[in-house]
Order: C-alpha cells, then sequence, then structure tokens
C-alpha cells in the first residue's frame, strides 16, 4: 500500500482530541525503554527524561507519546522494562491518573494494539518485592494516531508514529519483528546497525520524509510524527512536518511544545557547572511558532482577523525552572 493511500486510511480513523489556546502538550517519541542491559539504549538518558515528564508534569502539560515508547521488539516481556525503569512509570502513572496521558504505537512496540496485550501487560504492574499487583494504566486506550483539533478555528494536527507506509516496518512488520528480535537484538550490543531502519540509514530516513511531506502538501494538514528519530521543525515554505526527534542520542533528548498554541522543537541535555557538578537544562531550539503559521488564510475578513490575532507572540507559556551553570 502505497504511503498517501495508508495515511488516508490511519487519518480517518484517528482519535479525536480537543485542544485551544490555552492548552499545554508535549509530544516525545522513540523513547525506547528498554530493559537496563548493554542493548538498552534509553538507560544512559532516563534521569534526563525523567526530570523533563516530570517538569512537564509540574507545569499542567499532557503527555503525547508518538510511538515506540517501550523497545518491545528486541525485549519479550514488558514486565522486564517496568522493573527496569520503575520511577519513570510513577512519573507517567501520574499523567495518566489526571487524564493528562496519550500514548500511540510504532513498529517497535506494535504489540499494544491488543486488547489482551494490554490487560495482561499494562493495566497492573507487579511490585517484584511485594508480589503484589497495583494499578499502572488500567483500561488504557492506545491509539494508532490522534487527530488534534482546535475548538474555535477547526485547525487540525495529524499526530501519528511514522512507521505507516515504511514497507519494512509497515507491511512486512513480521520480517523485522523477526531480524530484531532474535538477530540484531544481540548483535545491538556490538554496535550493529539494523539496515531496514531510517534511524540508521540515511536514505531511507529521507524516503519516509519525502513521502510525508508530499501527504501534507495534498491535504494541508500539520502532521506531527517520530519514527526516523531525526528531529525536524520546518522552515518558512516548507510542508508543515513535524519529527519529534528521539530519546536514546547520546548527547541527550528533544521532544515537541505545544504551549498556548505555539509549537517550539526542544532538547533536554546534560551540563556541566563550573565547579564540576552536572545539571539538566532545557534549550528551545526552534520557536515558539504560532500554529496558525500553517494554516491557510482564511478569506472571510472576520475570520482573517482572528487568525492574524492568533500569530501573535504566546500570552502564556510554561516555567523554565532549570539550573544555571554558574
Amino acid at each position: 500500500m502505497r504511503t498517501s493511500s495508508r495515511l488516508d486510511k490511519v487519518f480517518r480513523n484517528a482519535f479525536p482530541v480537543p485542544f485551544d489556546d490555552n492548552s499545554k502538550i508535549v509530544f516525545f517519541g522513540d523513547v525506547h525503554r528498554g530493559d537496563d542491559s548493554l542493548s538498552d539504549e534509553f538507560g544512559r538518558n532516563r534521569h534526563i527524561y525523567d526530570h523533563a515528564i516530570d517538569f512537564y508534569y509540574q507545569n499542567g502539560c499532557t503527555y503525547v507519546e508518538v510511538g515506540d515508547g517501550d523497545e518491545l521488539l528486541e525485549q519479550p516481556k514488558f514486565k522486564h522494562i517496568y522493573t527496569a525503569h520503575v520511577t519513570t512509570f510513577e512519573i507517567l502513572k501520574k499523567f495518566y491518573k489526571e487524564g493528562r496521558l496519550y500514548m500511540l504505537y510504532g513498529n517497535h512496540n506494535l504489540q499494544l494494539k491488543s486488547r489482551k496485550y494490554l490487560e495482561k501487560n499494562l493495566y497492573f504492574a507487579e511490585d517484584e518485592f511485594s508480589e503484589t499487583k497495583e494499578d499502572l494504566f488500567p483500561n488504557i486506550n492506545v491509539h494508532e494516531a490522534l487527530i488534534l483539533k482546535h475548538r474555535e478555528t477547526g485547525q487540525e494536527i495529524f499526530v501519528v508514529h511514522g512507521h505507516q507506509g515504511d514497507l519494512l516496518n509497515d507491511q512486512l512488520w513480521f520480517f523485522s519483528f523477526f531480524m530484531i528480535r532474535y538477530v540484531w537484538r544481540f548483535l545491538h550490543i556490538l554496535g550493529v546497525k539494523y539496515a531496514a531502519s531510517p534511524s540508521k540509514s540515511r536514505t531511507r530516513r529521507h524516503k519516509v520524509e519525502k513521502n510525508y511531506n508530499r501527504w501534507n502538501t495534498d491535504h494541508n494538514i500539520m502532521i506531527i510524527c517520530g519514527h526516523t528519530h531525526r528531529a525536524k521543525f520546518p522552515r518558512e515554505g516548507e510542508p508543515a512536518y513535524f519529527n519529534t526527534g528521539c530519546c536514546i542520542h547520546p548527547r541527550g533528548i528533544a521532544c515537541l511544545e505545544l504551549i498556548c498554541g505555539n509549537i517550539s522543537l526542544v532538547s533536554w541535555r546534560t551540563h556541566t557547572r563550573k565547579d564540576g557538578s552536572l545539571y539538566v537544562k532545557r534549550t528551545v531550539l526552534q520557536g515558539p511558532e504560532p500554529i496558525a503559521t500553517y494554516l491557510d488564510p482564511p478569506t472571510d475578513t472576520r475570520r482573517r482577523r482572528r487568525w492574524i490575532w492568533r500569530r501573535q507572540p504566546p500570552t502564556c507559556t510554561i516555567e523554565t525552572t532549570e539550573d544555571s551553570d554558574e
């Protein structure tokens, strides 16, 4: 199936989420939480990630995980991932209890589309010390895609992992599953790259981005996705294709913030103070840019005035409490 046809189908079945100019939403993709073994690339960034998502929780943000949150291709059992990153899941559980968490599945955690898998693994978690079960994400729904729709303007944002239409990671997913689970899982420790992954192949990455840019141009709808591990924030005149980046980069993690109608690309990294101590710093790489920038201006005069007003600088923001390097 061609990428355009595949995305059309996903878009029609996407889960609707309303938002407005007071909404605060953060998008993380390709976290790839593992089992804390040598092949767990998330392990080196987990403290940065925990600090970042706790920051967003304290600031009243809604957390959207844009697929591949858990590395279920390499790791056969979710409970090992949970045990390795209990602190992380405790923070995510707080988001969920307050109705501020949405999860999408990607090609590395496609198992989450199964209701039986969710009931067995994500509804409850087992405490390895007390050997008792406790609530984790009871009755959670994991979606393939979201449609964020602005309550006033009707502007839509299509949120999807990004593997849809990528032949080896979509239609031929079982082949990739077999190769990663039983071959590359062990070669990964030695540093061998998996050639079928867009995150490891520049050619495949550019092909995915080109196909998604084409869909955006044809439909004039903002897209937020992951999959390629390359953070993307479009320049003026480019298609409105945004990419969250990933959380397994050697130098830190990246995400997208949608704060009060303005979108930004943000990185979180560890820095060193003059006394040698370490701290985690949030840095805005690009933006904030009003999302109205990516909406064609209406012809109606009254609506056009509102559109122009919505392109002004933000009137609300989130607290910037990160430490300085002094």
